[in-house]
């Protein structure tokens, strides 16, 4: 059976008005409706298919299944502590946003149903699409650019991971699983599904915790968002959030998790919901010319970060 996930209206009411409350801290502007030559989300992935389509019988949705039955059962919560202890140190190399960027040349996400072009297509188009519907917050197009710097952790400098433990969907981890992640079954695999400490529905954490005080799984979100808050930068704190949690599907797709938000991330989810259409629907085999837009990515860069960084 296959089903098909509908993409969400660029220009429904609901969006508008949604854009119209949002509150934003920083004090930047409110954003703009969209514009007539802005992000047009195209029908169908690079494959030919319905985008996040995570049960159609192929080859590449065989794959992905199989990818997530291995994050599913060896993502636990000591695992991932102990990620955060290691990566969080920044000692794995000094360098620039942009000489990042250019690793990114050779890293295909397995996770991934939508994509074929290497991550640095994908975020170059997510960052273009950003700056089409909001040209004037160039902290959103800088955001969309390095979201999955994180990926390098599949590189032999960075430890070599495996890909379970670098790409997918994120999910808190000390709590019950919920059944709106991807791939939910997989999970009764996990060490911790069976632990009473952790699979109850706020194991470790009290109802309104804020989601900073949440350990979510290790990858290359939680890696990018410790290196970004690890250098001095200028980016307002809601692109960190957008970082941290921007494959954490279920937050923003269900409203799964929600007796753990505070206020502040209520707010924050109104930015992060406006991302993910450039993050998930911007996968096309139209590629972006690197070199023409590198100048205006290249200033962003100088505005907002040191010229090397620790990773």
């Amino acid at each position: 059976m296959t089903i098909l996930i509908e993409q969400p209206e660029l220009s429904t009411m609901a969006d508008e008005q949604m854009r119209n409350e949002l509150v934003l801290d920083g004090g930047f502007p409110l954003p703009k409706p969209l514009s007539e030559d802005g992000f047009k989300a195209p029908q169908i992935n690079s494959y030919g298919r319905s985008f996040r389509n995570y049960h159609g019988e192929s080859a590449r949705q065989k794959s992905v299944e199989e990818f997530y039955k291995l994050q599913h059962t060896n993502q636990t919560y000591e695992f991932a502590k102990k990620m955060r202890a290691e990566y969080g140190k920044l000692n794995k190399a000094e360098m620039g946003i942009w000489e990042c960027c250019e690793l990114l040349e050779g890293i295909v996400d397995a996770s991934d149903p939508d994509l074929e072009e290497s991550q640095i297509q994908h975020a170059f188009q997510s960052a273009e699409a950003a700056r089409k519907d909001y040209p004037n917050e160039d902290w959103l197009h800088l955001t969309a650019l390095i979201h999955d710097l994180g990926k390098v952790l599949l590189l032999p400098n960075f430890g070599e991971l495996p890909q379970w433990a670098v790409v997918g969907d994120s999910f808190p981890l000390g709590c019950a699983f919920d059944e709106a992640n991807t791939h939910h079954k997989y999970f009764k695999n996990n060490p911790d599904n069976s632990n009473p400490a952790y699979n109850t529905k706020n194991g470790i954490y009290t109802e309104g915790c804020g989601l900073d005080n949440v350990i979510m799984s290790w990858g290359h979100d939680e890696y990018m968002y410790l290196v970004a808050k690890g250098n001095s930068n200028n980016l307002p704190p809601v692109a960190l959030f957008i970082i941290r949690y921007h494959s954490f599907h279920p937050l923003f797709q269900t409203g799964a998790y929600k007796h753990l938000y505070r206020e502040e991330d209520v707010e924050n989810l109104k930015w992060l919901d406006i991302f993910h259409k450039y993050d998930l629907y911007s996968k096309s085999n139209v590629l972006i010319d690197v070199e023409k837009v590198k100048p205006y990515y290249l200033s962003l860069i100088e505005k907002y970060f040191p010229s090397k960084l620790k990773w």
